[in-house]
């Protein structure tokens, strides 16, 4: 691990520093390395500021506390479902659009629009008095969580070195898991102890507090090196990197062989393009993405990750956790939420100092068949639970046989089983699945990884839409709870086989030799 946790910021091949010991850095090239220890505070804090807002545990405990303020009725199936599901829509169409901005205006302008977007959104939403307006503020928070939710992975990974950019990439999971425990917490406050009919209006609008804080801090914060390198400003990115790397002797000397080895990985990357795109400087990007096999390869990857993260049902877990455990007769459904989302957040905690030990790969092979025990755990529960059917009665307590003690008592059981089987799934999730797939970036070259990842980013969000429209509709009017939560459990089965053929570990390795990874193959050994 010492060779990899020395590695410099934005590593180059050893090769090219050798091949550049003219530019003044003197014949000691070989023993210029990343400086030993933690990542100092200016990378914490460039993480933390870049990660802070997501509105999940919101709309969650919204769903079960609107009442009737919306359009004078009870909320139907259909109006949950197409209020959390056009964030997502609106997310995936946000996605490659904000991929291609970040190319052109830079990782932080785009990461700085969506935060205004989110404060709009929410205000939106908290201003609200039918589905319509409600679906309105959803939408533009959608397209403000499309744009972080792939620039603000992107920006951390090319500042982080690369031993613990695993761990810096999981930190922004752990803001978002962090947001949605308090966001219970608020929801429970304000539906046991608030006016029911504006209590919810306040958890939606506090909602821009977090994304108005990033924007102040994220305005103090520099732009990505490689980036800067990318719109030719090589001497705004030296400043950068002086400030990553410190004021020691030894990294001062690092400086000019990072931004050196930025412009020679470019400069290769654009002769590969041109070859890709036979000259097409205008379409080059597309073709050098789709065309040259490891980029190729890449953006299948990340797809499939991106996509398996929706499609285990997770985020509809999450969305309507609040109205699932109402219908299982919870008193306190919000605070029972609370559970499963300090669950996500703890297990997201032990993921930050297990990622980068454990790597990438392996991390999903090990709990991915933990997910799939405790959905069939859960489905096994509410097959022994007697649901009420049709979208009138959604949101109504269990139903179970009155004249039968032992009914009831057999019911109350197969409740805590479920939410016992949930908290499972959720814990193996937040160590994988929850966190590797927004590593993305590590397996895109530097020409074609803004677009690589907003691509990914839209296939998570495509799945996000189609699960968050489908899952109360599938689950509790089409088919039932339990083979609803047994299909997710042969997805992350599929899902397990697939990583274990084509995702290579890419743990402790430069973004350069992660690439690298998939240049003849698809680098699994």
């Amino acid at each position: 691990m010492a060779d990899t946790a020395e590695a410099p910021l934005i590593s180059h091949r050893e090769d090219e520093i050798e091949d550049d010991s003219h530019s003044g850095l003197g014949e000691n090239d070989d023993s210029i390395e990343w400086p030993a220890g933690r990542p100092g505070l200016f990378i914490w804090l460039l993480t933390l500021s870049a990660g802070i807002s997501d509105d999940t545990g919101v709309i969650s405990a919204t769903l079960v506390s609107i009442g009737t303020s919306l359009s004078g009725r009870t909320l139907t199936s259909l109006d949950k479902s197409v209020i959390t599901s056009c964030t997502s829509l609106f997310a995936l169409l946000a996605s490659p659009i904000s991929s291609v901005l970040a190319d052109y205006f830079g990782r932080k302008p785009v990461i700085l629009l969506s935060d205004l977007l989110f404060v709009f959104g929410a205000v939106v939403q908290a201003l609200s008095y039918n589905v319509s307006g409600m679906v309105l503020g959803r939408s533009i928070v959608g397209v403000a969580v499309g744009a972080a939710s792939f620039v603000t992975p992107l920006y951390i990974a090319e500042l982080a070195p690369p031993a613990y950019r695993g761990r810096l990439i999981t930190m922004n999971v752990l803001s978002i898991t962090l947001g949605q425990v308090v966001a219970y917490v608020i929801g429970w406050l304000f539906a046991e102890h608030g006016d029911p009919s504006t209590g919810w209006r306040w958890m939606v609008g506090l909602g821009a507090l977090p994304a108005g804080l990033q924007c102040a801090l994220l305005l103090f914060m520099p732009e990505t090196p490689r980036w800067l390198v990318k719109a030719g400003k090589s001497a705004d990115a030296r400043r950068v990197v002086e400030k990553t790397l410190g004021p020691d002797l030894t990294s001062h000397r690092l400086v000019d062989s990072v931004v050196k080895g930025i412009e020679l990985e470019l400069r290769g990357e654009q002769g590969n393009a041109l070859l890709a795109s036979n000259g097409a400087k205008g379409r080059s990007k597309w073709r050098e993405l789709v065309k040259i096999p490891k980029n190729r390869r890449a953006l299948v990857i990340a797809c499939l990750l991106q996509g398996l993260q929706q499609l285990c049902g997770f985020n509809s877990l999450m969305y309507f956790a609040a109205t699932i455990f109402t219908i299982l007769g919870f008193s306190i459904p919000t605070l029972t939420s609370l559970t499963v989302a300090a669950t996500n957040f703890v297990f997201t905690v032990l993921a930050l100092f297990l990622i980068d030990r454990i790597g990438r790969r392996r991390i999903l092979l090990y709990s991915i068949p933990f997910m799939v025990v405790g959905l069939l755990l859960s489905a096994f529960g509410f097959s022994s639970i007697k649901l009420p059917s049709g979208e009138t009665n959604v949101g109504g307590p269990m139903s179970v046989p009155t004249d039968s003690a032992t009914s009831i008592s057999s019911s109350r059981d197969a409740a805590v089983v479920i939410l016992i089987s949930i908290m499972i799934y959720v814990a193996a999730y937040a160590l994988g699945l929850g966190n590797v797939p927004w590593m993305q970036s590590e397996l895109f070259p530097l020409n074609v990884r803004s677009l690589g990842s907003g691509l990914a980013t839209a296939t998570n969000w495509l799945a996000n839409f189609i699960v968050g429209l489908t899952f109360l509709p599938l689950a509790m009017d089409l088919l039932t709870p339990s083979v609803t939560f047994g299909l997710y459990g042969v997805v992350c089965a599929v899902g397990w086989y697939a990583i274990w053929r084509i995702y290579p570990e890419t743990a402790g390795l430069t973004l350069e030799e992660a690439t690298g990874l998939l240049e003849n193959d698809w680098g699994v050994r």
